[in-house]
């Protein structure tokens, strides 16, 4: 069994508003928490789980939902400059070192 780990209050604060986003593109598309299900390929209880803000909702359901539902993405409307943005993502991850190391202390135990 997976371990549930509490979100923190800023987490809280934005599953809360992006799930008041989601809810809002539906409605103004029209559409029930079942219209919005049959598309994306869930159970209504996940659409209702997203709009309420509920943390185990998948990343990736969230999202899709975004983008049918015209939710803009990191501030972001255009799926082209989404695209850009996570190139240069990936260009500024390419630049990074491979790895992390803890760093080391030294211990001056020269008495």
């Amino acid at each position: 069994m997976k371990r549930q780990i509490a979100p923190l209050a800023a987490t809280t604060d934005a599953l809360f508003l992006l799930g008041t986003q989601i809810r809002e593109g539906r409605i103004n598309l029209g559409w029930t928490q079942t219209d919005l299900a049959e598309r994306l390929g869930v159970a209504p209880a996940t659409v209702r789980a997203m709009e309420a803000g509920k943390p185990s909702t998948a990343i990736g359901t969230v999202f899709n939902a975004c983008v049918l539902l015209h939710v803009p993405l990191f501030g972001v409307e255009d799926k082209a400059e989404l695209a850009r943005m996570r190139l240069r993502g990936e260009e500024r991850i390419a630049l990074l070192t491979r790895r992390v190391r803890p760093k080391t202390v030294e211990v001056d135990d020269d008495f």
